[in-house]
């Protein structure tokens, strides 16, 4: 169903002149990363979700130095006066003004750094859990970011339109999504979600995880960045044929806070995930527990698909099958297919308004 709100139109014909030169856009916008798609041109950039600021004098009063991939490299070794923000924690707003300036930058790198006079309509996902008022702010940002008008879809419809699921006929689709502050599962019948779970078990919790097992096991202290490099090298979901992998891990002893060096088996890191993985088996036994018997045959010929960062995590598709008993599998391109899935929506957006939510009150 899509509300539209219209509003006063102030300098509303420029920005309405200033949009014909621009070309649709649609965003990803994650916890751990930014996806960008152009109409016509496909992805043209996946950026991490952080934001680095000055601080100038009093709070409230900061300025950006930075943010995607360069504000990314700045964690963790900021001087005095300088942060590292992540504007979005486990799928929502934490902080709308770094918010609304990562995605004024997205839409600048959209449209070829002309973001003063770049107004295009906006495509933007959500998680299908957050409330009203989290998705409002999310339109609210889209537009102080320079949108002409912003229309939301959840991204459990994005990530099954993006993996190629027929979401719009009779039969049960179900996909699941795990990002970097949410997983959600969804059941999809006739173009909409008939069941819907989400849980806050995902990336970042497997990489808080890796941090604690390492605190505990070794009196090693390391960042995030590290542990995501830990848990993309030697993590996985189950035991995996061959000689398991060790990595070297470098951070501080909190004994005597020096620097210190360890080697780490791929079996410890499995042991620190499998509680967040255990919780999201959960999750999807209890939608399939849920799921109406005609959808739930579908589900079992065909089975379900992983999208999100978090389906790339080595061997969870097979620890899925094996303890569900249906068909898992992963999308191919898991990290891409929401945006893919907003890509589509943008190529004949008239005719898929129907799976949108929209705000539009962009014309101020």
């Amino acid at each position: 169903m899509v509300r539209g709100i219209k509003r006063g139109w102030g300098n509303s014909v420029f920005r309405w002149i200033s949009g014909l030169f621009c070309r649709d856009v649609g965003i990803d916008l994650g916890t751990a990363n930014v996806v960008v798609y152009v109409k016509g041109q496909g992805i043209v950039g996946n950026e991490p979700s952080v934001v680095a600021i000055k601080r100038m004098g009093q709070r409230g009063n900061e300025k950006v130095i930075a943010v995607g991939t360069e504000a990314k490299a700045m964690i963790g070794k900021t001087p005095h006066g300088v942060e590292t923000v992540r504007p979005l924690q486990h799928g929502v707003i934490a902080d709308y003004d770094m918010t609304e300036s990562m995605i004024a930058h997205f839409l600048s790198l959209a449209n070829g750094g002309r973001s003063q006079f770049a107004h295009p309509r906006v495509v933007i996902c959500v998680p299908a859990c957050v409330t009203e008022v989290e998705r409002r702010a999310v339109i609210d940002a889209t537009l102080g970011g320079g949108a002409r008008e912003a229309y939301v879809v959840e991204e459990p419809v994005a990530a099954a339109i993006g993996a190629g699921l027929p979401i719009a006929e009779p039969r049960g689709n179900m996909v699941v999504d795990i990002g970097g502050g949410t997983s959600e599962v969804a059941v999809l019948s006739l173009g909409g979600i008939v069941i819907h779970e989400a849980l806050r078990s995902a990336g970042d919790e497997m990489d808080q995880a890796i941090i604690a097992m390492l605190r505990q096991n070794y009196t090693l202290h390391v960042g995030e960045v590290t542990a995501e490099e830990i848990k993309l090298s030697v993590g996985s979901a189950m035991p995996y044929e061959g000689e398991e992998e060790e990595m070297e891990v470098k951070g501080r002893d909190l004994m005597d806070g020096l620097p210190k060096a360890v080697r780490i088996r791929a079996a410890e890191v499995r042991d620190a995930l499998n509680p967040s993985i255990s919780r999201i088996e959960d999750m999807i036994r209890d939608s399939l527990e849920e799921t109406p018997p005609e959808l739930a045959r579908d589900i079992v010929d065909q089975g379900l698909v992983l999208t999100g960062g978090g389906a790339q995590l080595r061997g969870l598709p097979a620890y899925l099958q094996e303890s569900l008993k249906i068909p898992v599998i992963t999308a191919e391109k898991p990290l891409f297919s929401v945006a893919l899935g907003v890509g589509k929506i943008l190529e004949d957006l008239d005719a898929m308004k129907k799976v949108l939510i929209s705000v539009d009150k962009g014309m101020q």
